[in-house]
């Protein structure tokens, strides 16, 4: 018997007895009774403070109750920083991420995506005198979004000058006093601000060009197949059940300020034609 080969192989066996296997993270947030979102910090109508309880309220945080219901279990939220949606998830602090995350080819590197529930476009606003016409036209010229966003991804790829703020509200500011020449955030965010501008501060308009198009979906851990196909599982009945329109609609809908409908479906990533950014 070679004694060294023995030696070796109950050294190896017992590093392998070491090392923990890799946890089921679906059956840890069943055994908690908790599933942990994370949401933005202030960004509505997605997720906010509400004004009078404090709570945290939006489409992404009722979204989020909606899929934990689904799975037994309680919602928590946690509030977190547009660039730091991605990190939570990665590092594990949270079990899924639900705030207006688009899909892009970096991002997919680090984390899981679920199918997609809707498809998002990125839009420029510009005061209303501006002389612009398509987004060709903003080339070279400073434009305002959220840092670490898509948002900003999309001023870059325009080969625009980013100029980021940690919230939309102080990127909007930022062109009411004439330190950009024009924002970019989604369709919702920049519809209200364009409404808002027709009776206070600096009046906006809407270019017609959309800066990106992009699917939006829910942000998970790697190697997590079970909590993948659970999370798209979940998301289909919502969608067939009609409840992720009833969501849109509280939030985003006809009969809110920013008067949008819900067309998509909920799909694989493999069904949309668009181009993935960075």
């Amino acid at each position: 018997m070679n004694w060294k080969c023995l030696t070796l192989t109950v050294a190896f066996a017992g590093m392998a007895a070491a090392v923990p296997a890799k946890a089921d993270q679906l059956d840890n947030i069943i055994s908690a009774k908790t599933l942990r979102c994370a949401t933005f910090a202030d960004v509505p109508p997605f997720a906010s403070p509400d004004p009078k309880t404090r709570e945290m309220a939006g489409f992404d945080v009722d979204l989020c109750g909606a899929i934990a219901k689904e799975l037994g279990v309680k919602a928590e939220i946690k509030p977190v920083s547009v660039e730091a949606r991605v990190p939570e998830v990665k590092l594990g602090r949270v079990d899924i991420t639900v705030a207006n995350l688009a899909y892009t080819l970096s991002r997919a590197e680090q984390i899981q995506f679920s199918d997609p529930y809707y498809l998002a476009k990125e839009m420029l606003i510009v005061p209303a005198d501006d002389a612009g016409k398509k987004k060709a036209d903003y080339a070279g010229q400073r434009i305002a979004s959220t840092k670490g966003s898509t948002s900003e991804m999309s001023i870059k790829l325009n080969k625009s000058d980013p100029l980021t703020f940690q919230d939309t509200a102080s990127a909007y500011l930022a062109v009411q006093q004439g330190k950009a020449r024009g924002m970019v955030a989604n369709t919702m965010t920049t519809t209200k601000f364009v409404n808002e501008s027709k009776s206070k501060g600096k009046e906006m308009r809407m270019i017609e060009e959309p800066m990106l198009y992009q699917p939006i979906g829910i942000g998970m851990a790697k190697d997590q197949p079970a909590l993948t196909a659970k999370i798209n599982e979940i998301l289909r009945k919502l969608d067939t059940s009609g409840e992720i329109n009833k969501i849109w609609d509280k939030w985003l809908g006809p009969n809110t300020e920013y008067k949008m409908t819900r067309t998509d479906k909920v799909v694989s990533l493999s069904e949309l034609k668009f181009d993935p950014i960075p």
